[in-house]
This record gives C-alpha cells, structure tokens and sequence, in this order.
C-alpha cells in the first residue's frame, strides 16, 4: 500500500515543480508489488515505527527514487487511506449480505404477515420487519425475539442433528440466534473504541488511535460478517408451529378482548365504569384459576353465565377473532417490502 501511495503522490509532488524525475517515479512503480515483509520486520524491530520500517524497505528496493520517497508525506496519508480501502471493501462484502437478510426476512413476514401471535410490547413476532427496516437497530434485538419465542415454541430456528444441551437432551436451543447476540453484544462493545478514541486526541491527533483501530477496525467487519452470515441461515430456515400460537392466543385472548366488550356493552347502552368493574372482578377470578389451581382461562365462560352481559352475547365470537386484533401489521409488511424491493 505504502508502495502505491509514494509513487501517486510523488506523481503529485513532479506536477507541482518539485525535483522528481520520471526515473525515479517509474523506478517506484516497477517496484510497487515487491516488498520484503522479512526486511520490513527487521526494519521495524530497529526503528520502532511501522510506516518508517516499509520506507526504508522500499528504499532498498529503489534506490534511485530513495532520495524522495515518503516526500512532504505523514504517516497518516498511509494508514488512513489504508483504512478507508479496508472499510470500503469491508462494506462491499457486508452490503450484499445485508441485503439477503432483508430479502429472507421479507419472505418470512409475507409468508405469515396475517398470522395473529400473541404480543406484549416488542415482544411480538410480526415486529422483526419493522426492525429491519431501521438498520440502525441492533441484530441482537432480533435474535433476542427469536429466542423468546422459540422459548414459547412457536417459532424455531433450523434444527438438524445437533445437541442443544449436554446435560439435558431434549432442548432444543435457538443455538444460532443465542450465538447471534453474544457477538452483537461484543459488535456493540466495539464502537465505543473509536467513540472514546476520538474523545480524546490531542489538538489535531495523536498516535494512541492506531493501535486501537487496527484491532476494533477489522474485529468490527468480522464480527458482523458472522453475524450476517449466521442471521440469514436462520432466516432462511424459520419454523412456524401455528398450533402453539393458536393455544397460546385462546389462553390469553379473552384477558386482551376485555377492552373489546367493554365497549360493545356500551354501544349497548351500559356504564363503562360499571362494566370496567365486573370485567375486573371477573378477571381476578378467572387468573386465580390460572395461578393458583393451574386451570385454563375460564374468563369467557363466566362472563357468558353472567347476566349483565347478555346484551352482548351474540357479538362475543367477532369481539374475541384473533384476526381483529393484528391492527395494520400485514400493511405494514407490505410497506416495508415496497420499500425494500
């Protein structure tokens, strides 16, 4: 790299009047791919410094062109021009995987965009789109989900002939999406180094950032590249048990339809209050049931035994559709994809 740099810029330099000889530059540029990594490190273990050891190594082998090498030059114009080819060339490799991610991703959320899960907040399957969407979030968010509802077994990463636990061989761990987050945790960590690495130069810059960077630069690409490379298997190999997710939704729909008969019963003509207040009671009872005998959510039964909810009884199957409680999310699947697509 060094090689390159020195005879563009002494190109420069010859352009702007400075005594540089065509001899010299050609001498550069026939010797550009040679170097001697052997006479580098020797170099290096004398002077102590990086740029200065590949100077002198270029030297010997241009010994006319010795004279101007590194000319008018820093160390700097090396490594970070350095850097920015290893970033451009690491975002050429990252990019496209980026891509395939979104693509698998994509297909999952179309496949199931009108699927009624349970959904607490961000727990909830049916947000790994809008997600993705914002890049910016991090991939541990969506592994973490994943895990939760492999958790709940309603969704499973791939699975063929490994072990999920040596001590207990019926689990099946979301191996893959666990490995995910441990390294989007160390990915996090890393960009706090050129955060307080840059919080910290003095005046215009010193030496302490290149030790650093050189270790957080390329573990960075690495590490997401994994990450990338790890997240599109299991997205292209997602399991949906719709089954588990039918039983976890009758379990908990009549607790989240609770606002739905609330207001039926006052279209109805009844008292919000009061309504709010038997549902309450209600509900207690029936999550006693739950917690304490370890029975089923008994919460419909009582409400179509008790008399104030007569009015409304025709209507209970409509209010407690799992289909009426997924809002806007197979629209916004499909925004999501215009975007993306």
């Amino acid at each position: 790299m060094l090689h390159n740099f020195s005879s563009f810029i002494d190109k420069n330099h010859q352009a702007l009047g400075l005594p540089i000889t065509d001899a010299q530059i050609a001498e550069m540029e026939s010797h550009a791919e040679d170097i001697d990594f052997a006479v580098a490190a020797e170099e290096e273990r004398k002077l102590r410094h990086d740029v200065m050891a590949h100077v002198h190594t270029f030297a010997h082998c241009c010994p006319t062109a010795a004279p101007i090498i590194h000319l008018g030059a820093t160390s700097c114009y090396v490594g970070d021009n350095t850097d920015l080819i290893a970033l451009r060339d690491g975002f050429n490799i990252l990019l496209p995987k980026l891509a395939r991610v979104i693509d698998r991703l994509a297909n999952f959320a179309e496949e199931y965009a009108d699927l009624p899960t349970l959904g607490f907040t961000h727990f909830h399957c049916l947000t790994l789109m809008s997600k993705v969407h914002k890049v910016r979030k991090c991939l541990h968010l969506i592994c973490t989900d994943i895990r939760l509802l492999a958790n709940l077994k309603e969704i499973e990463e791939p699975f063929k002939e490994q072990i999920g636990s040596s001590a207990m061989p019926y689990k099946r761990n979301p191996m893959r999406a666990e490995r995910c987050c441990s390294l989007a945790r160390h990915l996090i960590a890393l960009m706090a180094d050129p955060l307080q690495t840059a919080s910290v130069q003095w005046l215009e810059r010193t030496l302490d950032d290149s030790a650093n960077r050189r270790i957080s630069l390329p573990e960075s690409f690495l590490t997401a590249d994994i990450v990338l490379s790890t997240l599109q298997n299991i997205t292209e190999g997602l399991v949906v048990y719709p089954k588990v997710i039918e039983r976890d939704i009758h379990n908990e729909l009549p607790f989240m339809a609770t606002e739905n008969i609330i207001m039926a019963i006052v279209k109805a003509g009844g008292n919000r209050q009061e309504c709010h207040e038997k549902i309450c009671v209600l509900s207690q009872e029936s999550a006693a049931v739950v917690k304490q005998e370890g029975g089923d959510n008994d919460l419909l039964a009582r409400i179509q035994r008790d008399p104030y909810f007569a009015p409304i009884l025709g209507q209970l199957d409509a209010l407690l559709d799992p289909k009426t409680f997924i809002g806007r999310a197979p629209q916004q699947v499909q925004h999501v994809q215009s975007d993306h697509r």
